[in-house]
């Protein structure tokens, strides 16, 4: 794979035991982005997703817009880096 864009998300708030991380899978599947999305040991989500910059960027936004309701706070990094996943999935 070559270089891609990368964003990593924690969101924090009311997002686990709501259907988060399977929402977050149907989101993706409208856009041309790879990932995963896991629960954390201390309530937040994380959500890592890579692809073209603009794709990446409208699919963390439609799951914030779907999810708004559960999310107190989203804490953001990105960057370029080599891709690493293939598909999205739940972990």
């Amino acid at each position: 794979m070559g270089v891609v864009y990368h964003e990593n998300v924690f969101f924090s708030g009311h997002v686990q035991g709501v259907g988060f991380r399977y929402a977050v899978l149907q989101v993706a599947k409208e856009y041309e982005v790879a990932g995963v999305v896991a629960n954390l040991a201390d309530g937040r989500v994380q959500l890592e997703a890579e692809g073209a910059e603009a794709e990446v960027k409208a699919f963390t936004a439609a799951v914030e817009d779907r999810m708004h309701g559960y999310v107190r706070k989203a804490e953001r990094s990105h960057g370029l880096r080599a891709g690493q996943f293939s598909g999205f999935k739940i972990v």
